[in-house]
């Protein structure tokens, strides 16, 4: 119930920092990917590794960029032509806040809109394009799983004090746009989870927590003492939860903001 073989798999934002796992993910259950993102972008070595392992009869790569309606729809006859209509769709792409250089921060009541803005078109705007396009076509055909990214962050708000230790005059703010598009996007899930049920359309949410990178050691400290497991997530432990949400092992699942946080916000 969880083999996801026959089914043609979008993942966009599929360069980025998890892209590559998500897409390792679908390929590893038996999908066809199509790895969607921004025209130029370079692939990280996780993604050209996939490339490497599973070729190009299972992966390809195509340009888009969610923020624009018409790239979105090119993307989505690009998709039909490789492999046949999407079955799974992965909203993954949006902007994160990585801690910055001093130089570069602003305390929120000086924070540019432009800046807020931003992260929203992108992560909760570009959402909702692509699930207009992708899932649409879905919903035509009555079959299809769309899951969405979200964030620890879209119901629970950043804990300033894991970044009190970077230094900097004006001290690290998490930006507040960032949970705000995130808690947006779990709000759409509910929205085309009761509107396309009927259809055939599943719509969920995977919210990862804080997930192990390059952070410094005492942030890494600090997150881990927040969290009843003791640490941060690993890659693998998403992937997991992203297939249940794809395959036909959730088959009475949607509506659903599936928190991957070690039980941070059980606490």
């Amino acid at each position: 119930m969880f083999s996801l073989d026959g089914n043609v798999a979008v993942v966009t934002g599929a360069l980025g920092r998890l892209g590559p796992v998500w897409v390792e993910a679908l390929l590893d259950a038996g999908a066809v990917v199509v790895a969607c993102d921004l025209p130029g972008a370079g692939p990280s070595e996780a993604f050209v590794r996939l490339g490497e392992r599973f070729g190009a009869d299972r992966l390809r790569r195509v340009d888009c960029d969610i923020t624009d309606r018409g790239a979105i729809e090119a993307a989505n006859a690009r998709v039909a032509t490789l492999f046949g209509p999407p079955t799974v769709l992965v909203n993954n792409a949006g902007i994160d806040q990585p801690p910055d250089s001093p130089e570069t921060r602003h305390t929120v009541e000086n924070l540019p809109v432009e800046l807020f803005r931003r992260m929203v078109d992108v992560n909760l705007t570009g959402t909702f394009q692509v699930t207009q396009v992708i899932g649409g076509g879905m919903a035509e055909r009555r079959r299809g799983a769309v899951v969405n990214i979200g964030s620890l962050y879209a119901s629970v708000s950043p804990d300033q004090r894991f970044y009190d230790h970077l230094p900097g005059e004006i001290p690290f703010l998490k930006m507040p746009s960032y949970g705000a598009s995130k808690a947006g996007v779990v709000s759409l899930t509910n929205y085309f989870a009761t509107l396309w049920g009927s259809a055939g359309v599943r719509v969920n949410a995977l919210s990862p927590g804080g997930v192990l990178g390059r952070q410094d050691d005492t942030f890494i400290r600090k997150y881990g003492d927040r969290v009843p497991l003791g640490r941060m997530a690993m890659e693998a432990d998403l992937k997991g939860p992203l297939v249940f949400l794809a395959s036909s092992a959730s088959s009475y699942v949607t509506g659903i903001d599936l928190r991957v946080d070690g039980g941070f916000a059980a606490w």
